[in-house]
């Protein structure tokens, strides 16, 4: 019997290992070393409709000087009837702000991110009416996932801070104002890093009474996986508004690799294995119809791209570049 055990626990320690050495094969031979910073001819210009012809200018690069104040990215796919909405808010939040401190500059770039519908015709029309000093367009030639058109956005802002926000308006826009006096709070070395997460965190109690008991778990489940794998001391990874310095935003999108919903783990990641200081402050959220999020495709998704990040670090098939800088 107890040979027989023994030989047991032999068989499945050798499966154990074969396993892994599969996978750590699979997770070499399936990964580029490199982050995704590759980009299209057409994705280096906007399209300016207030000049003759539709005229089509350079974006600048994240790595030149800062000539704003704040950039605002807002990753968009198939948002022709949400994105209005947002960019009410967010721009009537932002003149405001600049009528009431003639110093402040300001950029909203919305990024197509290969939409279906008539996301960049809708983003267009506040190009024109603002001017495209404040509202730019970036379209993707194709669906590149929202970790990858908030990357190419954040490579073409020209502000001193920027901030990714979700095209469905869900966190009111006014909240920027905490984020912001949060990210003063934390910044205080000369290197210039700090980031700031917009957290719904305040608000689980009460979604948890309103989701399913399959939701709930999923949702545990998630936070499980990211605490246990990758981002510790952020209760809320996902919101959609974050803001940042500059130089934060060079130096973690010019390292990240995650492409889809789990990009703001990865995100955070960098961020605390670089040691650059995180805070989250809550703000209002609401919850807007038309998510992109198919419940249970999109969790096991991000679950794999959780286990995959921490596989890929791990064994070193990605590695932090701490040495990146602005020019």
């Amino acid at each position: 019997m107890e040979l027989t055990l023994l030989n047991l626990l032999q068989f499945v320690a050798l499966g154990a290992l074969v396993v892994f050495i599969l996978a750590v094969i699979f997770v070499y031979m399936t990964t580029d070393p490199k982050p995704d910073m590759r980009r299209y001819d057409s994705e280096n210009y906007f399209l300016d409709p207030t000049a003759e012809n539709d005229q089509k200018r350079p974006f600048p690069s994240l790595r030149d000087e800062s000539s704003l104040d704040l950039s605002v990215i807002v990753p968009s796919y198939n948002e022709e009837l949400r994105l209005p909405v947002m960019l009410d808010e967010a721009i009537d939040f932002l003149e405001n702000k600049q009528r009431g401190n003639e110093t402040f500059t300001y950029e909203v770039i919305v990024v197509d991110d290969g939409s279906k519908d008539s996301t960049t015709k809708v983003a267009l029309e506040y190009s024109k009416k603002y001017g495209t000093e404040r509202v730019r367009v970036l379209t993707l030639a194709k669906n590149r996932g929202k970790g990858g058109a908030v990357r190419l956005g954040m490579l073409s802002a020209r502000g001193k801070r920027v901030l990714f926000a979700d095209a469905d308006g869900a966190t009111k826009f006014a909240d920027l104002e905490k984020l912001e006096e949060s990210l003063q709070e934390i910044n205080p070395k000369k290197d210039n890093m700090a980031i700031v997460c917009g957290s719904r965190a305040h608000l689980q109690e009460e979604s948890v009474a309103e989701r399913s008991l399959f939701r709930t778990v999923l949702m545990y489940g998630f936070h499980f996986l990211v605490w246990f794998l990758c981002v510790r001391g952020v209760r809320d990874t996902q919101c959609g508004f974050k803001l940042m310095t500059r130089e934060t935003a060079a130096r973690l999108f010019t390292s990240l690799h995650v492409n889809r919903w789990a990009f703001d783990v990865e995100l955070l990641y960098l961020a605390q294995a670089l040691k650059i200081p995180i805070t989250e402050v809550a703000v209002n959220w609401h919850e807007i119809d038309g998510s992109k999020m198919v419940p249970i495709f999109s969790w096991l998704q991000m679950g794999k791209d959780l286990l995959l990040i921490r596989l890929r670090y791990m064994l070193g098939v990605w590695r932090i570049n701490d040495k990146v800088k602005l020019q």
